[in-house]
């Protein structure tokens, strides 16, 4: 650990606000494009079946620290690395660069939860997805 993955993405005309500038809520959103993008390259997903069982991923945490605005067509790198994996959840920051420049940092915190009528249960992460979240690339 950490497992790192990288995803890169242009800013689009409706993330900015009235200055010009990525409005602070899109950050989250990019956070989870990443998120999502991720999970697909391990071969898994935010919402799936896992023997015979739904699971799901729900953040129970997340911050954004900003350094530096993010415009309009800037292209922005964006480095998710996870940082910790426990027993039921697990930890991950995600960087956001323009060229070399560090613009933000966010930190999440997800835990894996059985989907069932009665609503989230919290269950260990299963062996087969613990192996893939800590595999080095």
């Amino acid at each position: 650990m950490p497992t790192e993955f990288t995803h890169v993405r242009r800013v689009s005309f409706v993330e900015t606000d009235m200055a010009g500038v990525v409005h602070f809520s899109n950050y989250f959103r990019m956070m989870e494009e990443v998120e999502h993008a991720f999970y697909r390259s391990l071969g898994l997903s935010v919402s799936m079946t896992h023997e015979a069982m739904e699971i799901g991923w729900p953040r129970v945490a997340c911050a954004c620290e900003f350094f530096g605005p993010l415009r309009f067509e800037d292209e922005v790198r964006l480095v998710l690395r996870v940082t910790k994996v426990g027993e039921k959840s697990f930890n991950y920051e995600v960087e956001f660069f323009r060229a070399d420049l560090r613009v933000a940092r966010g930190r999440l915190t997800s835990v894996c939860v059985a989907l069932t009528e009665a609503g989230f249960q919290p269950i260990p992460i299963p062996a087969a997805i613990r192996a893939k979240l800590s595999a080095e690339p």
